[in-house]
């Protein structure tokens, strides 16, 4: 997937229940997922999981290493240090405006 043009990076809080203890921590859980599909691609769609332990930037940074394509992802600045050129590659914040925007595209019409 690293060696493709185009990535979507996100991360999500996840709760991690620590060894001998009845308490949890929060642990991370990156996602990379390429699907260019729509802009014609014959490649199949494919989802990268990754776990760490905390939101420190040497994750993602480790992760996409050497890759050098275009990221969607969010202002997230462990996210921006992993991709050289990032956000100047025209991907700026354009992660959670693709959600509004296929919101609306798949809410049902109205009248």
């Amino acid at each position: 997937m690293l060696t493709d043009g185009k990535l979507h990076a996100d991360d999500t809080p996840v709760p991690v229940l620590l060894p001998g203890n009845k308490k949890t921590k929060t642990g991370r859980l990156w996602t990379y997922v390429r699907d260019d599909r729509n802009a014609g691609s014959t490649l199949a769609p494919a989802v990268l999981f990754a776990y760490s332990p905390d939101r420190k930037g040497i994750h993602p940074q480790t992760h996409l290493a050497g890759f050098s394509g275009v990221l969607q992802a969010d202002a997230y600045a462990g996210v921006q240090r992993a991709v050289p050129g990032w956000p100047d590659n025209g991907s700026r914040l354009w992660a959670h405006a693709r959600r509004k925007i296929h919101d609306v595209h798949v809410a049902p019409r109205q009248p």
